[in-house]
């Protein structure tokens, strides 16, 4: 999506990609065809790989204050909800599903949660996208929402909490 909309986006709304990125995830979409399941989620982040949660934890250890931009905004979903909610669609229809968790915030109110969750004394200093200088446009508002029924998820601070426990939990080997 373009993210000119100023409300959550639906899965009847049409798509139209600022970016390669996007144009590709449209054609992976069509090359699944009509007997599939077609799961659109966002901002993802969990315990292990790499992720937005752990690029901030690792920048929050080494740094007082960090540049976060403020003009984007999505709904961080917890890949651990995404799974369980995405094995609850396959007693629905084929067809595209908007599965995020519930809540909306930009990529600096999700860093200045991230360190409010952790005990971290990190500032976030919030910047523009164009501060950011990034070559591939990315969309202003990007949330999404099913009007298909598609299953709901726990708001993403329940995810982030979820997600910061497991990662301190494994820091400290138990």
């Amino acid at each position: 999506f373009d993210g000119r909309k100023d409300a959550p986006y639906v899965e009847s709304d049409g798509p139209n990609p600022l970016s390669a990125y996007g144009r590709t995830k449209l054609h992976g979409e069509a090359a699944a065809g009509d007997q599939a399941w077609v799961v659109r989620s966002s901002w993802l982040f969990g315990p292990t790989g790499q992720n937005f949660v752990r690029t901030m934890l690792r920048l929050g250890e080494e740094r007082d204050e960090v540049s976060v931009v403020d003009d984007q905004r999505g709904a961080p979903t917890y890949v651990g909800h995404l799974a369980a909610a995405t094995r609850q669609l396959l007693d629905l229809p084929y067809g595209v599903y908007h599965v995020t968790a519930d809540g909306e915030a930009t990529w600096a109110e999700l860093a200045e949660a991230i360190f409010e969750e952790a005990g971290m004394e990190t500032r976030v200093r919030r910047i523009s996208t164009a501060e950011l200088g990034r070559p591939a446009p990315r969309p202003a508002y990007s949330v999404l929402r099913s009007e298909k029924g598609a299953p709901t998820l726990p708001h993403w601070r329940e995810g982030l909490r979820e997600t910061i426990a497991s990662i301190r939990s494994s820091e400290s080997g138990e």
